[in-house]
């Protein structure tokens, strides 16, 4: 039935992407837990175990949003930074902030159409008379939960 309540996973909570659509987002010293995946050609290949031990200090420290939300940093074929958005300061964690202006724009469909969203969030930044600093990936989903729900989100972040 079309109008069912997406029933959570327990995993990754279901994504509503309106809130996140085509916005400008203003972040003064936003407070994120930073850490580092390794990758193999952008395929991260330790993402489960670092979420897994994030996610414990973070409920730790009692710091959990009631939103999460976590940004990408794709800095190489072999690594990505990630920013797991927290409340407070985590005890065991690097901690960091970020600040700028962000236009965000949500993406659907598998994850090998990172690079076509990436291009087509290039050309969005060019028609709204901006330029593009840097391009954060905010991945809403792990790819089980992506196919339980049967929607794989992807927001981009492009500061400008």
């Amino acid at each position: 039935m079309p109008n069912e309540p997406v029933k959570d996973t327990g995993c990754c909570p279901p994504f509503n992407p309106e809130p996140w659509q085509d916005k400008e987002i203003a972040w003064e010293n936003k407070l994120f837990l930073k850490d580092h995946v390794a990758s193999f050609l952008h395929i991260p290949l330790n993402m489960g175990k670092k979420m897994i031990k994030n996610m414990q200090l973070i409920e730790k420290a009692n710091a959990k949003p009631e939103q999460g939300l976590m940004l990408s940093d794709e800095k190489s074929l072999w690594g990505s930074d990630i920013y797991i958005d927290v409340t407070k300061d985590v005890a065991g964690a690097k901690m960091t902030t970020i600040s700028g202006t962000f236009l965000t724009k949500v993406f659907e469909g598998p994850f090998q159409n990172v690079g076509k969203w990436a291009e087509e969030m290039k050309d969005y930044v060019s028609a709204k008379g901006k330029t593009l600093k840097k391009l954060y990936f905010a991945y809403t989903t792990c790819p089980n939960c992506a196919k339980k729900y049967g929607k794989n989100y992807v927001v981009l972040f492009a500061q400008v």
